[in-house]
């Protein structure tokens, strides 16, 4: 069975939510962890899991970011991660994958279906092996009891219920 981790440093996980409907807000979390397990060389029986800092929400505007981890959103202070656990890693095509797992976000586990391209693997400068990914997905923020929200002048809302998940993950094989 090999072991793999995510490699933070070329790795990142995305998310991007529409703001009054016209436009995306586009915003990351910078502290994360992941894991695989799997015995299969592409991946195909892949045990996954994943954890994310709620903490480290980044839209690129403070005040923003601020409200976000407040208990209108997030609510950090009672739910400081995001988790992720695969139920299944199947192969789709050459190189595509969906993932099937339970998806646990400000105390409510839900489960998710995201779409998977896998990149390849290759050996880096040092001699580590190394498997990249990019995961895409939808989800809606209200099943999560993520609600908040506000009317504009003409009636309509400033944060769509639909989040769109962008990952793109390099993972290291361990020793």
């Amino acid at each position: 069975m090999a072991k793999w981790t995510i490699d933070p440093t070329h790795s990142e996980v995305l998310f991007k939510v529409k703001h009054l409907v016209i436009s995306n807000v586009t915003g990351s979390f910078n502290v994360f962890e992941g894991a695989a397990e799997t015995s299969a060389d592409d991946f195909s029986d892949a045990k996954i899991t994943f954890s994310a800092s709620v903490d480290s929400i980044d839209t690129n505007q403070a005040q923003r970011d601020a409200h976000l981890k407040s208990a209108d959103f997030f609510d950090v202070a009672n739910f400081p991660k995001l988790e992720f656990t695969s139920t299944s890693f199947s192969k789709k095509g050459d190189r595509e994958y969906i993932l099937k797992g339970d998806l646990t976000l400000h105390g409510v586990t839900k489960p998710v279906e995201l779409a998977v391209e896998y990149g390849g693997t290759a050996k880096d400068p040092y001699g580590q092996t190394k498997a990249g990914f990019e995961v895409t997905g939808k989800l809606n923020r209200s099943e999560y009891g993520l609600t908040w929200n506000a009317a504009t002048e003409a009636g309509g809302v400033v944060v769509s219920d639909e989040v769109k998940l962008l990952a793109t993950v390099q993972v290291i094989k361990q020793a």
